[in-house]
């Protein structure tokens, strides 16, 4: 069908056309009460397979388009669970995360460990080279971290230079071992334009079946505060 507005048309016009124009007939965009409409008309002269089609075309384009806001709407809710300067969790997904690992640990009967970890001397680094360069540490910390971890293992910046990960394991002894390995890994790297290695304290515990999460973390934070009262850069477990 040609679609060419009339105006710009170069097809003479029809005789009927004429006819009707001359006669003084009202413009078809008026619609006479005593006319049907001529829509039930087409869409009944298509082919059934034609308006088969259309519909299914319309309904395959309304589930496209249902699952494109159900991916936005996942990468959103993705996005609202992850710290934006590290990329670590937020409190909120560690929230998430850690009622999945529980639930699972409960099932296979793994034990889980739980690690406060705090950055020492933070407030000194922001102070000597402004916050750009603590941003940096809080950055490269958790890039260690992630390179470390194992799937299961779960990640979370706390709030501020503080960091909470929980641990697959099979006894305190080896979680403990494994974020003194992070702490030589992480001690072992410079920090431009200041005098000395930066290190952290943290604590170490296992989670318990008969408390709350909140329980352990208190707990696992007693012990930051007992490694950093003797004498930081180092790992307490309790």
């Amino acid at each position: 069908m040609n679609h060419t507005p009339a105006g710009y048309s170069n097809r003479p016009a029809s005789r009927r056309l004429h006819r009707r124009l001359a006669s003084g007939v009202e413009s078809s965009c008026v619609h006479r009460a005593d006319q049907p409409s001529m829509a039930p008309i087409v869409i009944g002269s298509l082919p059934q397979s034609v308006v088969r089609e259309a519909g299914m075309y319309e309904l395959l384009a309304a589930e496209m388009r249902i699952a494109e806001l159900e991916k936005a709407l996942a990468e959103a809710s993705a996005v609202a669970c992850i710290d934006p300067l590290t990329g670590a969790l937020n409190r909120r997904g560690f929230d998430q995360a850690c009622r999945r690992e529980l639930a699972r640990a409960r099932r296979s009967g793994t034990c889980l460990a739980l690690a406060h970890i705090d950055l020492d001397d933070f407030k000194r680094l922001n102070d000597t080279l402004g916050h750009q360069a603590g941003d940096q540490v809080l950055v490269r910390l958790v890039e260690l971290l992630h390179r470390s971890m194992r799937p299961s293992d779960v990640l979370c910046r706390f709030g501020g230079e503080e960091f909470v990960l929980m641990l697959s394991v099979n006894a305190i002894e080896e979680a403990a071992g494994a974020v003194a390995r992070f702490l030589r890994e992480f001690s072992a790297q410079r920090i431009s334009g200041a005098d000395w290695a930066m290190s952290f304290s943290a604590g170490v515990t296992l989670l318990r079946l008969d408390e709350s999460l909140e329980q352990t973390i208190e707990r696992a934070d007693a012990a930051t505060y007992a490694a950093k009262r003797a004498g930081k850069n180092r790992v307490v477990s309790c």
